[in-house]
């Protein structure tokens, strides 16, 4: 395939966003998937790009931090030509301890950092990687908010989010995505944060980590592509 440029574009929550139907998942450059070369990771990068699937999806604790960097090598000097995510909520210890951090306090440094390793000056969605249970979630979206004002952020997203702290964070400021693992062998995500038939998620791991890809594979139709969280909160359904 020469060019995905057919694909048409989705918009991603009811706030001015729009990504290709196919987007870019980085972290298997950097973790648990084997070994990987930083110097083929960056073609495929940016040979994705060309292709049209040019929304990048990363965050600080892929490698922790190697590979916000590896994405920032593979962009430079093409900021404009791709819409870029990236997360921040889990932190990785030199003892290879890990933790949940939402604390609102933290979360500039946060971003400070992960703008530095990608080399950029502002962010087009930012996530909050897992919910800390220690800390409101009004807090640590109120603290994402002020990233917006500042310039540094464009849109905020969540990562497996409940429903219940859907309705919480967007009640504070506008949730454009919410991303969540959903395949052909994880369907939970339907039960309560998805309800077809209309309108808000990005799905992570889409063909159950390669498990499911095939010649057979199918899609959904053009009529199912779109889904409803139970929060009320609007996004498009497509494969990060």
């Amino acid at each position: 395939m020469d060019s995905l440029t057919h694909v048409n574009g989705r918009a991603l929550g009811s706030h001015g966003l729009v990504v290709p139907a196919i987007g870019l998942g980085c972290m298997g450059f950097s973790q648990a998937y084997g070994r990987a070369n930083d110097n083929e990771s960056i073609a495929t990068i940016r040979r994705a790009v060309e292709l049209g699937a040019n929304l990048l999806d990363t965050a600080m604790s892929y490698g922790a931090g190697h590979n916000e960097e590896l994405v920032g090598r593979a962009i430079d000097g093409r900021r404009n030509e791709v819409i870029l995510a990236t997360k921040f909520g889990i932190v990785r210890g030199k003892d290879r301890s890990v933790r949940i951090d939402g604390r609102p306090e933290n979360v500039r440094g946060y971003c400070d950092d992960s703008l530095r390793r990608l080399g950029v000056d502002h962010i087009d969605l930012y996530y909050q990687h897992r919910i800390d249970p220690q800390v409101p979630v009004e807090e640590t979206i109120g603290a994402m908010a002020s990233l917006v004002s500042e310039g540094k952020v464009r849109y905020l997203g969540m990562s497996e989010a409940t429903p219940d702290e859907l309705a919480r964070a967007s009640a504070v400021h506008p949730i454009t995505a919410v991303q969540c693992e959903w395949s052909l062998w994880w369907r939970e995500v339907e039960d309560d944060v998805v309800r077809p038939p209309a309108g808000l998620a990005s799905a992570s791991s889409p063909t159950a980590r390669s498990d499911a890809v095939s010649s057979r594979a199918r899609f959904p139709s053009k009529d199912s592509e779109q889904t409803t969280s139970a929060a009320g909160i609007r996004v498009s359904l497509m494969p990060a």
